[in-house]
Order: structure tokens, then sequence, then C-alpha cells
């Protein structure tokens, strides 16, 4: 919450709630880490709250009662982020269940190009690991994510541009038999 520069200059009415808001930042922090279980939120948060304060806290005069304005903005900030996690959970869930009901292709899974095993260490590691636990192996994509402690949303962006770098090696090693339907292809991989 430091301000820098000419224009960044605080009006000397906030003054003395930002001082009061800075000496209790630890206080602040240990409030939130409770609740979110980790620092790193914590202080995503406790961040997010300052920059509210600067924007939304001219009102706001004498120290003590910036303290306890800032706690409620804290609760609030917390209640967001456990919606935010709750709805995140429940597009896992929906996920899972689609996943685990979608009914497995046999016949293509035996067609894949043979050319896919061979490209696959071409990826970048993380990318050709997502392939292949999600498109070869058939795990779903939140189970995959959260081993892999990232997002779901976060893994499907991954896995999405995975498909894409591996279409494009394909295209180039295996030419029109990538481009118009490689299944079965037993064409050797070009580099």
């Amino acid at each position: 919450m430091d301000a820098e520069g000419p224009d960044a200059a605080l009006p000397p009415d906030r003054e003395d709630v930002v001082a009061a808001l800075l000496a209790q930042r630890g206080r602040f922090l240990a409030f939130v880490e409770r609740r979110v279980g980790s620092s790193a939120v914590a202080e995503d948060l406790l961040q997010t709250a300052f920059a509210r304060t600067l924007e939304k806290g001219g009102a706001l005069k004498d120290g003590e009662g910036a303290v306890a304005w800032f706690y409620r903005l804290l609760r609030n900030a917390l209640v967001d982020h456990h919606r935010r996690q709750a709805a995140e959970g429940r597009a896992l869930a929906v996920e899972a269940r689609d996943a685990d009901s979608a009914p497995e292709d046999l016949e293509l899974k035996g067609a894949v190009c043979a050319c896919l095993g061979d490209l696959l260490p071409t990826l970048k590691p993380s990318y050709a690991e997502l392939v292949r636990q999600v498109d070869l192996e058939g795990r779903a994509v939140p189970d995959v994510a959260r081993e892999a402690g990232i997002t779901a949303n976060n893994a499907g962006v991954r896995l999405h541009r995975a498909r894409l770098a591996l279409k494009r090696s394909l295209e180039r090693s295996c030419g029109a038999c990538a481009t118009h339907g490689c299944l079965d292809c037993s064409c050797k991989p070009r580099g």
C-alpha cells in the first residue's frame, strides 16, 4: 500500500486511515489466513482489500473507524472468495459426472494415429502429460488438475493449447493424412 509519485500522494485526511490500517496488517493477514487456510490466498485477498480501500475509503476520517470498516471489507471479501470456491467445486462435480457418464468409444480409441505416440514427447512436458492423462487414459480434467495443483480452468486452457500444438505437429508430420482424418494412420513422422 505504498504510494509512489507526486500524483499518488494521499490527502492529509487519509494518511491517518492508511497508517491505522498498515499498523494492523499482521492482524488482518492472520484473520484472513485462518479462514482460507493458505497464506498466498490470504495475501492476495488482503492486497485486494487494501487497493479497494484506497479507491473507496475516501469517506473514512478516523483511524479507529477505518479498522472496523476494513474488517467488514475483509469479511465481505472472504464471503465472495468462498462463493467462488463453492461455484468452482460445483463446476468440477458436473465435469466429473459428465466425464464418468460419457460412453467410451473403443473403436475410435484403437484407431488413433500411430504418429501421436511419437509426436507427444515433442510437446512441452506439462502439455504432453495432460494430453496423455485426459485424452489417452480417459481421466477427468478436474482430477488431473487437482493432482497437478492447478485449477480445472487452468488445466482446461492448458489442454486446449496442448491439443492445438499437437494438431500442428501432426499436420506438419503427416501432411494431408492428418488434415483429412488421421485415423488408422501408418505414416512415419517426418520430424
